[in-house]
């Protein structure tokens, strides 16, 4: 993600020096994870005009609602005036829901729609969502709840939660910050951090705000360059991260348009005339080259002989894959489909749970291999689903970054706040004192795998052609014709 940030501004900055505009996002030792041939030479710092130091172009962070007449159709609502928009205390965020609405507000455009984007039509994002609201709850009573445990252990580590903060790409694009503030946070919490590989610290920065007793994860994309992967893997493991989650699920970047569409028009007033550049791929084609579509299970050999870090897969998505997991010594999963970047019309990971817990319970596994569900989770009643189905417990993602955004560390405090204060809440009233209390019997699954998708919007006739609109009728006059065009 962070070369794909890196193609978005490359053709701004050509001939230019780009400090001012690659350092506040990217982390120092970025440049070794580059190939060869991505170095073209040395510069000539005599040569560097004085205009060629100009500072990156910037955008502060919107504090403006924009009018209704920018953001729908030019044939929908009147303008309305601008409003300016007041951030609400920390203290008036009482779900994970409200920071996505308050950080819509306090991002950069590019970083918005760069978080936000799901492939294709969207259909995936929706349903990582939607696919929790299709299960519903079987409580028990009269059990005595007064006392609930909400600890449990993830691949050894004690935490005090079944969640654990996945790895985002670009924390910095939310705040300053960016991945040290989830590092403090998670501490704060006693919550396992996946440590992203393409994150706006380095691995160094990240490890070294890391406190005595905090664990951390190293989530890993594997480089064409061999070499070089197996000197980022011993890195991670040097530093005193515990485990190495690989990502499985990107051979190829999916087509996040939203994405997509945003850079294409911030780049359009720098191309010159008659440039050679295939808008057809979009910018996020650009990582491909960054992540080796050639990884196969024949390499897992080859990933457990560069470490003692325990393996985890990152993106299985099927019961099948489960299995070979297990026949490969893998030591843990993560159901996800890349928070609905990768391939539209993916199932969701929450679906695919009763799936997997089947299939490893034909082999004996299912209490041997540690299952985590990443996508879509909201609400305290989402972590207590998973669980109950089987999973040893779930990731967050977005919401993190949305606080993050809004109001910094103490943002992600307060959402992490949020999230145990309801996943208590949830088992008090399911019957569950503890994590090991909540059982599948608990949650109905029949509806599961029904999917009434909320169909995309209809570009064509929103925005191309003119609505058929019923006749405006007023007392003693006739229909206006044009009131039916």
């Amino acid at each position: 993600m962070t070369e794909d940030v890196d193609v978005c501004i490359a053709i701004f900055w050509t001939g230019k020096d780009a400090t001012a505009a690659f350092d506040p996002i990217h982390p120092k030792d970025i440049v070794k994870l580059l190939p060869d041939s991505a170095f073209k030479g040395l510069v000539d710092p005599t040569t560097i005009r004085p205009e060629d130091r100009a500072a990156a172009p910037t955008e502060e962070a919107s504090t403006t609602v924009p009018s209704a007449s920018s953001q729908t159709s030019l044939m929908s609502l009147p303008a309305t005036p601008a409003f300016t928009f007041v951030k609400p205390p920390l203290e008036h965020m009482l779900n994970t829901m409200d920071f996505e609405t308050v950080a819509r507000f306090c991002m950069k455009k590019e970083g918005w729609d760069y978080y936000a984007s799901g492939a294709d039509d969207e259909i995936t994002l929706r349903e990582n969502r939607l696919a929790f609201q299709r299960l519903w709850l079987r409580p028990r009573v009269l059990i005595n709840v007064k006392t609930i445990d909400t600890t449990t252990k993830m691949l050894g580590a004690d935490v005090a939660l079944p969640i654990y903060i996945t790895a985002t790409a670009l924390a910095k694009l939310a705040h300053p910050d960016g991945e040290i503030a989830i590092t403090r946070a998670a501490h704060t919490h006693q919550l396992v951090y996946m440590c992203p590989t393409l994150a706006s610290y380095s691995l160094d920065e990240m490890c070294a705000a890391r406190q005595p007793g905090q664990t951390q994860w190293y989530q890993l994309y594997v480089n064409p360059n061999r070499k070089l992967t197996e000197d980022v893997v011993r890195k991670a493991e040097r530093l005193g991260c515990t485990a190495l989650c690989i990502t499985v699920d990107a051979p190829q970047l999916g087509r996040r348009e939203k994405d997509m569409r945003n850079k294409f028009t911030s780049q359009q007033a720098h191309l010159q005339k008659g440039q050679d550049v295939n808008r057809s791929a979009g910018v996020a084609g650009a990582l491909t080259s960054f992540i080796d579509p050639s990884l196969c299970w024949a390499d897992i050999a080859w990933l457990r002989s560069l470490t003692k870090m325990k393996l985890v897969l990152k993106g299985i998505q099927t019961g099948e894959d489960a299995v070979l997991a297990v026949q490969h010594g893998i030591h843990a999963i993560i159901l996800s489909n890349h928070g609905g970047r990768q391939l539209d019309y993916a199932r969701s990971a929450i679906e695919i749970l009763p799936e997997v817990m089947e299939a490893l319970r034909g082999i004996g596994a299912d209490q041997s291999m540690e299952v985590y569900v990443d996508g879509g989770v909201r609400r305290g009643t989402d972590v207590v689903k998973a669980l109950a189905l089987g999973a040893k417990g779930v990731g967050i993602g977005r919401p993190i970054l949305w606080a993050l955004a809004s109001y910094g560390q103490e943002g992600v405090e307060r959402c992490l706040s949020l999230l145990k204060h309801e996943v208590t809440m949830a088992m008090a009233l399911l019957g569950a004192r503890s994590v090991s209390d909540l059982k599948t019997g608990m949650v109905m699954t029949r509806n599961i795998s029904d999917h009434f998708v909320p169909g995309p919007q209809d570009m064509m006739q929103a925005e191309a052609y003119v609505p058929l609109r019923a006749a405006a009728f007023q007392p003693g006059l006739q229909p206006s014709i044009s009131s039916r065009l």
